[in-house]
């Protein structure tokens, strides 16, 4: 690495709380206090994204909970000289502690994807820890934020408005499905096409989180591209694979955790920024919408001090969108209605 690489990347971590802010259009001391709370903090995604939302200057309080492990990642976190207060809780009985308070809830919590598992196959097990997490968030911090990276999102997210509902909590601007990795993928994967600079690339990505429900709409990326109808097929159909290609890139050991957490934690500092009155906070998210038939469908979403202001249409489609949005829906559809089932069961 050349030095001056190595400085910028040291000056980029090591950049004090206030200066950060100060670009955030705060001062140091008006800047909103804010809980976090990552649920599911000791794993492969939760480990990182805790060290990104500690680096964060929005947070001022951090609670990192797992069922097992949360103490070492939570020393090890605290030990980083940024704002935020780092505190871990860990098992049944210490949940309540981490969720009280929160006004943002980060859920990567599961079992991660092996080779050869779809996204359908994580359900059993993950949905019934987003069932009983949900439970608790209802319970202690009904009025958070919340934000789901636990798979599959295109089922946990309507399993969570369930469990919100029963509870007599549900507010469905609150309630966010983190699909920004797509969006993450779909804008590096086009600016190595285009050849252009990847810091102004903007692609919007719409449907769901997985397979085919994810839609990138490239007819509108910028800047614009005169790129092949093949070209286009082949970004649409690496990132609707791109979870898929780190599992098999990782042989076994793993899933797309941090690019996952870097994901994470862009989408959880926008819902801080949204709650603090920054204006013109657009996402792309996984959210209750009229947008399509469907009753939940990720697009452009604007975040603000009640969550979701608004959700944006879809815009003009190519012909070549228009036919993935109809292939989407029956699966995503059905990934729906199945959340809801799990969720009603008792």
């Amino acid at each position: 690495m050349r030095p001056s690489m190595f400085r910028s990347l040291q000056s980029a971590v090591a950049r004090s709380s206030s200066a950060h802010i100060a670009r955030r259009g705060y001062s140091a001391d008006s800047v909103p206090e804010r809980k976090v709370a990552v649920l599911g903090a000791a794993g492969g995604i939760g480990q990182s994204l805790s060290l990104l939302m500690k680096l964060n200057p929005l947070v001022s309080k951090l609670a990192l909970y797992d069922i097992a492990g949360t103490p070492g990642v939570a020393a090890d976190v605290s030990h980083i000289n940024t704002r935020s207060e780092v505190a871990g809780y860990m098992g049944d009985d210490q949940l309540a502690k981490a969720l009280e308070g929160s006004d943002v809830v980060i859920i990567p919590a599961g079992v991660p994807r092996k080779p050869g598992m779809t996204r359908d196959d994580l359900f059993n097990i993950n949905a019934g820890i987003v069932k009983s997490l949900c439970s608790a968030i209802a319970k202690y911090c009904p009025n958070a934020l919340v934000t789901m990276i636990s798979n599959p999102v295109n089922s946990t997210v309507p399993i969570a408005a369930e469990v919100f509902k029963k509870a007599g909590v549900y507010d469905e601007k609150r309630l966010f499905g983190v699909t920004t990795l797509d969006v993450v993928r779909a804008k590096t994967f086009y600016a190595g096409k285009a050849n252009v600079n990847v810091a102004e690339v903007n692609v919007p990505v719409v449907g769901g989180h997985a397979g085919i429900t994810i839609l990138p709409l490239f007819s509108q990326a910028t800047p614009k591209a005169n790129l092949s109808d093949e070209d286009i097929r082949a970004l649409t159909k690496r990132t609707q694979d791109g979870g898929t290609e780190v599992v098999e890139a990782k042989a076994g050991k793993g899933s797309a955790t941090l690019s996952m957490a870097y994901a994470g934690a862009i989408f959880a500092d926008a819902c801080l920024k949204g709650l603090n009155g920054v204006p013109d906070v657009v996402e792309c998210s996984y959210v209750q919408s009229n947008i399509t038939e469907l009753p939940f469908f990720a697009s452009k979403v604007r975040i603000g001090k009640n969550g979701v202001e608004e959700v944006f249409g879809l815009g003009p489609l190519s012909e070549y969108e228009k036919e993935g949005l109809e292939a989407l829906k029956p699966e995503l559809r059905s990934s729906i209605e199945k959340g809801i089932q799990f969720a009603n069961q008792s």
